[in-house]
């Protein structure tokens, strides 16, 4: 790893290992994002992809190795005042713990802080005009005073999307964003994914190349809380790299910019 290398690097792991209660959650992990490049990571169940988002958005500190997000290093900063405007965090997880009580409107200006509730922020006329313009831009300004609470899975992940453009993140992180949705809904989220990943360095967590959209153009696939392989999306979500990823025979092909998988 070259000192060259690691000042182009968006994100920068190296050697992260997370230990919990005597189990290793991840280990020794090293992985960089550069500048253009849009990241899907995808895993088994267990791998360790919610815990590497959690790190990578400043919301959980490794036990051991370095983190730089933004040519920030975890652990050297306030990562409140560095981190969480910067790098945003959007997931079907998260959007369970907002306020029984909080409108769609209050939900979305929340993400100016990376607050899940407003507390003693304040907040601009410049912040009213940017929370309005997002639910304009994913379609759901008639929800404005509608309690985040009552709204349907694919209503609250467009409400989840837009809290995270809030500040304008230069790391937007999103942690299975179709999760629960309808076919219609998923469809909706991920177009919406190929426009965000024009303004921003996207993260993608998922579990199905299905939901992977075109724009992106590279993945991390990780096994038992390790680096099992990362690098351009064409040459590494090959059919055999699945297939030994999830220990099961697989098929890929890629049509129309999407992937395919099935078993063989």
């Amino acid at each position: 790893m070259s000192t060259s290398d690691a000042a182009g690097a968006t994100v920068d792991l190296c050697g992260v290992s997370l230990r919990r209660a005597g189990t290793d959650i991840l280990r020794d992990f090293t992985w960089r994002i550069r500048a253009g490049e849009r990241w899907v990571i995808l895993g088994p169940n267990g791998a360790g992809k919610t815990t590497l988002v959690r790190i990578l958005s400043g919301r959980l500190f490794p036990s051991s190795g370095t983190v730089d997000v933004l040519g920030r290093r975890l652990g050297r900063v306030d990562v409140r005042e560095e981190i969480w405007g910067r790098v945003a965090l959007a997931s079907s997880a998260l959007n369970e713990r907002f306020p029984y009580g909080q409108t769609v409107i209050e939900t979305v200006r929340t993400g100016k802080y990376g607050y899940l509730a407003t507390w003693r922020e304040s907040y601009t006329s410049e912040d009213e005009e940017r929370a309005c313009a997002l639910l304009e831009q994913f379609d759901i300004t008639h929800l404005a005073d509608r309690r985040f609470a009552s709204l349907s899975s694919g209503e609250r992940q467009r409400t989840a999307l837009a809290r995270a453009m809030m500040t304008e993140p230069e790391i937007l992180i999103l942690d299975e964003p179709t999760s629960s949705l309808d076919l219609g809904g998923r469809e909706y989220v991920l177009s919406s994914l190929d426009t965000i990943a024009q303004k921003t360095t996207p993260i993608l967590v998922t579990h199905h190349v299905e939901e992977i959209p075109p724009a992106f153009t590279h993945v991390l696939l990780i096994k038992d809380g390790t680096v099992f392989a990362a690098g351009e999306i064409g040459q590494t979500l090959t059919s055999e790299m699945l297939s030994e990823l999830f220990a099961v025979p697989l098929r890929v092909h890629r049509e129309g910019g999407r992937f395919f998988a099935v078993a063989r």
